[in-house]
């Protein structure tokens, strides 16, 4: 947690009582917890300084979780303890993932998937209710194009995934060192990063694709490859285009969504979705897995294990 906004140095590891679960809720013994890039912008103070966060004394971190039932509230059915299970934790007021426990809604889990390690399992709730959503917001169809930016990117490689699932045509734009891993998620087309990005899109798929989900936040020049009444996808409100050629802008906002998460979990072990490999780092050394995920140029994720 932190207290005061800045570099990894503000992080703390404190001591508090072991949370209890209320109506409707679980206990979740925490076994591992990504750390994503909006931790990082919640310890910098850049989701406070875009209204994305209440004032308060302190500030929980932590989004993912994969571990198992500790306890459950009354009204909770779903679930026992003992179960293993993942979940993702929305509201920003609430105490966070990166701790030995946690208390979810019982809405916001799901069954783990049983052929990954939990430090895996624990990568898939956020960027895989994120890529699921952002191409449900497309509205694509099977035959339809897909502009993907950040395609190597955890987001961008399940979006990869769960469109070659639904019969989507992508093109995938990373850096050049990626095409063997983007093609691998399921890539029809490959485009290497590019200033000239509208017009290395247009060559591949004439008269621009049918949507664009910008996981990479390239802004205009990945609108400028999507054609006149097509569909933006952006995943940073601040850095969405604005509409040309009556085009479509939205902005995808991440929810707790427990049912659609067993599915995805369901995909996992289907053998249908690869997750991204996982690197650990102890909790009580959260400032350095801070550090390893502003320092860029993964091909994985960092988890953190308590």
């Amino acid at each position: 947690m932190v207290h005061r906004f800045g570099g990894p140095e503000v992080l703390e590891i404190v001591d508090v009582p072991r949370p209890a679960p209320g109506t409707g809720q679980v206990l979740v013994r925490v076994a591992a917890a990504a750390v994503n890039r909006i931790d990082l912008s919640t310890r910098n103070g850049a989701l406070a300084q875009g209204g994305l966060l209440a004032p308060s004394a302190r500030y929980w971190l932590g989004w993912d979780v994969a571990g198992t039932v500790e306890d459950v509230g009354p009204a909770v059915e779903q679930f026992e303890v003992g179960d293993a299970v993942i979940g993702l934790r929305d509201v920003l007021s609430a105490p966070g993932t990166h701790a030995d426990y946690v208390v979810l809604d019982a809405g916001a889990v799901a069954p783990a998937p049983v052929t990954v390690s939990p430090t895996v399992a624990a990568t898939l709730p956020l960027i895989g209710l994120t890529a699921d959503r952002s191409l449900a917001l497309t509205g694509l169809r099977a035959g339809g194009t897909l502009l993907v930016t950040g395609a190597a990117g955890g987001v961008g490689g399940l979006v990869l995934q769960l469109a070659r699932h639904r019969g989507v045509r992508t093109v995938a734009v990373a850096g050049a060192d990626d095409e063997a891993q983007v093609r691998r998620s399921g890539a029809t087309w490959f485009v290497p990063r590019t200033d000239a990005l509208a017009a290395a899109v247009r060559d591949v798929v004439p008269g621009g694709v049918d949507a664009v989900i910008d996981a990479a936040v390239a802004g205009i020049p990945a609108h400028e490859a999507l054609r006149g009444g097509g569909v933006f996808v952006a995943l940073v409100a601040p850095f969405a285009p604005r509409p040309l050629r009556a085009t479509q802008v939205v902005v995808q906002e991440v929810r707790a969504d427990g049912a659609r998460l067993a599915e995805l979990s369901a995909l996992v072990d289907a053998g249908r979705l690869t997750l991204p490999p996982a690197e650990t780092v102890p909790l009580e050394k959260i400032a350095a897995a801070h550090e390893r995920v502003a320092g860029g140029g993964l091909r994985g994720r960092v988890v953190l294990v308590p």
